[in-house]
């Protein structure tokens, strides 16, 4: 451990140096404008896993955005751990929100960073957190540390729902063939409280289109003759939620896992304040399904919740119009057992059915995936668990997420092996928001930890 700590501090500025050079490339997969910096960042992250020791590498086409393979094969008769993360990025907006430009990384101090924080969009989602494990591999092999094979699938549309990772691995199993997923794109309790994550929600995501008049009408003439589509799609989404923030859409809550007693006991033994978190949000107070505490609402509870909406006129000054369409996208995060197809069909079959007769209404799915747990007994969370400990002096304790890592549920159908989420960031990050960040500490404790899980895989696995 010192000697891997030792290499960590005496690399830490070239560490960081690279991680800041990775994050100045605009990667952001949802905006065509950017695929050229799309390509560009698979061939930074190409070169970074050549340098760092892979045998192999290769940029693999496919029907959207290249994915980045390597590989470092010691031993055919030892364990493999395939590591996957991704090098897209969220869109940047709103910019006038950010304190530094998104794309232009800098090193700040803040109250739960007093090393300092890199503010950059995909700094802690993920490339900040997938640049961890190249670094844990140089490590491993400039000191002849690595104890077994070492695979990696780095993709470049995970933020868009990786259409073409689902291709990719139904094509490639062998070539992917592995004893154990390694995943760092989740976060933990706090910096002196380590957690792995055992549980992800799925989601579905739709668009819904609601069209009146067949051109947009002057609001003197109109107003109150016809439809308007913006004021019907908000009653439509009021609608959505009843009086205890329960989802209305009928047999949404059919598949629902309640947990017992017993395990939202065990979830509540994770340290939280409830004051802290309404300070750190500038909030009064809590919003949410009754009956249900605030990280029981986030994690093991299915959610619908809008993500943008518009229509009509947005600009400077007024313009009287009634628009002739109004959108909205909208996210529900799923629980395990609910499936997304079947969730998206019961979302589309309600939306229209609430539908005025004066409006059209249109429902487009974008994307979605299932849920996934993890058990806490297999030799991939036991070998983490070890790391942790070690690293950071403190038994982790194991949690449910919120978010969604839809590929997952994938890669245990496809792969037939469980994935291990050692995530390193924090909920106060600010990913997929103006001004995230991720700590220095968060980033070089997560090279630190990476290495000892592969060597505690290894000893558990013989």
């Amino acid at each position: 451990m010192d000697t891997l700590k030792d290499y960590v501090q005496k690399n830490k500025e070239r560490f960081l140096n690279e991680l800041i050079d990775l994050l100045k490339i605009p990667s952001v997969s949802a905006d065509s404008a950017y695929s050229q910096d799309v390509i560009d960042t698979a061939n930074a992250v190409k070169a970074s896993l050549e340098k760092a020791g892979c045998d192999f590498v290769e940029i693999c086409d496919t029907p959207g955005y290249p994915i980045v393979y390597g590989e470092k094969i010691i031993d055919k008769n030892l364990p493999t751990v395939l590591v996957y993360g991704h090098y897209d990025v969220q869109p940047p907006d709103p910019l006038d929100l950010w304190t530094s430009p998104p794309f232009e990384p800098v090193i700040k101090k803040t109250e739960l960073h007093p090393e300092g924080a890199i503010f950059a969009r995909g700094a802690c989602d993920d490339k900040g957190q997938m640049y961890m494990h190249v670094k844990a591999l140089e490590y491993m092999v400039q000191t002849n540390n690595l104890p077994c094979n070492v695979k990696f699938m780095i993709e470049g549309e995970e933020e868009v729902g990786s259409a073409s990772l689902s291709w990719f691995v139904e094509r490639n199993q062998e070539k992917l063939k592995n004893d154990v997923i390694l995943i760092s794109d989740t976060g933990m309790i706090s910096n002196t409280q380590p957690s792995i994550t055992t549980g992800l929600r799925g989601l579905s995501y739709v668009e819904v289109e609601v069209t009146g008049p067949n051109r947009d009408l002057h609001s003197g003439l109109y107003g109150g003759a016809v439809a308007n589509p913006i004021n019907v799609l908000a009653k439509m989404i009021a609608s959505l939620h009843d009086e205890n923030n329960h989802i209305t859409i009928p047999g949404f809550y059919d598949k629902v896992e309640e947990l017992s007693d017993a395990e939202r006991a065990e979830m509540a033994k994770a340290p939280f304040s409830l004051e802290d978190y309404k300070k750190a949000l500038d909030l009064n107070d809590i919003y949410g399904e009754k009956g249900y505490t605030t990280n029981e609402r986030n994690s093991i509870r299915p959610t619908l919740d809008v993500n943008g909406i518009w229509g009509g006129y947005t600009g400077e000054g007024a313009k009287t119009v009634i628009a002739s369409k109004a959108y909205a996208k909208i996210s529900m995060r799923l629980v395990p057992n609910q499936d997304w197809h079947e969730i998206t069909e019961l979302f589309t079959k309600h939306f229209e059915s609430i539908a005025p007769s004066g409006v059209k209404v249109k429902v487009k799915p974008h994307h979605g995936g299932q849920g996934y747990v993890t058990p806490i007994d297999s030799i991939g969370y036991q070998a983490a668990a070890k790391a942790y400990n070690e690293s950071f002096g403190v038994q982790p304790i194991p949690v449910r997420s919120g978010g969604s890592i839809p590929i997952v549920a994938l890669f245990e159908k496809e792969l037939k092996s469980k994935t291990i989420l050692m995530g390193f960031g924090l909920d106060s990050d600010a990913i997929h928001s103006p001004n995230e960040h991720f700590g220095v500490f968060n980033y070089l404790k997560g090279i630190e930890t990476i290495p000892l899980f592969y060597k505690y895989f290894v000893e558990l696995s013989k």
